[in-house]
């Protein structure tokens, strides 16, 4: 499965790469990039779409042979509209039905997602990127999963250095307050498919011995179906929950295992069709977060497994 749902609609037959057209290659090189840093400033990958559709606009309108690094030309462009589309995605959640949670990609066609470093990809540190301001997630994504200079952010954020390392630095400290030190994707997936099993059989007592006292469950269903509009705190509550609604929610369902976002996720299938999508965020100490991604929309471009 494609990570670019709708790239080749939009590029396979007009954009494939012509040794005599200089401008459509230095585009088509530097692509998968700009979806990597548009899909972490936003979310979704529709979105992520969009906001590169906007850049190739743009590539189009300029005179090449006045710009001399294409690849930062481009790089700017992107990071430039994303901050604005993120302020626009910002106020469009604040009346989200529900808990808001990114929409999941597929990173087994292509672990790097275009870019040289996995960070900023799972789920936990995209949630908590939604905490902060547009310019501060842009940084700490220029240098945390792009490993640009302090110098070159500055230059595309317009602003001075030591005011970027500022952003990145009060960036790193949120994420380390809100976070333990996640388990590496194999004890992630065995501790996902342990909560998985217990709650299936509705065992309360072994939900609770695989979360953390202040675990949380986030779930997304975006006022389209039936989902938690809150979210569930602690342990006690979400084992309640998670094993009360065992049999209905279970009736009929199977289970496969996928990879999005670099991680181990669960996906719940009924009649063949997605319903859910399950990942979570695990320290040494268990589970902290469990993310139910049910809003359909975000489901589309994964059809269930044979």
């Amino acid at each position: 499965m494609a990570i670019f749902p709708q790239a080749s609609h939009r590029y396979h037959e007009s954009m494939a790469p012509n040794p005599q057209d200089p401008s459509l290659a230095a585009f088509l090189s530097v692509r998968p990039r700009l979806f990597g840093l548009a899909y972490r400033m936003l979310g979704t990958a529709a979105e992520a779409e969009d906001l590169v559709q906007d850049v190739w606009l743009r590539w189009q309108a300029v005179d090449h042979n006045l710009v001399v690094d294409p690849a930062a030309f481009l790089i700017t462009t992107a990071t430039r509209l994303a901050l604005t589309a993120n302020q626009s995605a910002r106020a469009r959640r604040e009346t989200y039905i529900g808990p808001w949670l990114p929409e999941p990609v597929d990173t087994s066609a292509n672990p790097a997602l275009g870019a040289e470093r996995a960070q900023a990809l799972e789920f936990a540190v995209l949630v908590l990127l939604e905490q902060l301001n547009p310019q501060e997630r842009a940084a700490y994504i220029l240098r945390e999963a792009f490993d640009y200079p302090y110098r070159r952010i500055a230059e595309i954020l317009e602003i001075q250095e030591p005011h970027t390392r500022q952003l990145v630095t009060r960036a790193r400290r949120h994420l380390t307050e809100q976070r333990q030190a996640p388990v590496p994707p194999a004890e992630q997936r065995r501790l996902l498919a342990a909560f998985l099993a217990a709650a299936r059989q509705g065992d309360i007592a072994s939900l609770e011995s695989l979360l953390t006292a202040q675990a949380v469950s986030l779930s997304d269903g975006g006022g389209t179906v039936r989902a938690a509009t809150v979210p569930l705190l602690g342990r006690r509550r979400i084992a309640k929950f998670a094993g009360g609604i065992a049999a209905r929610f279970w009736s009929g369902a199977t289970l496969s295992w996928r990879e999005a976002n670099g991680q181990p996720v669960a996906v719940v299938s009924r009649d063949g069709v997605v319903i859910v999508m399950v990942a979570i965020d695990a320290s040494a100490e268990g589970i902290q977060q469990l993310f139910w991604i049910q809003n359909p929309a975000k489901l589309t471009a994964w059809p269930e497994p044979r």
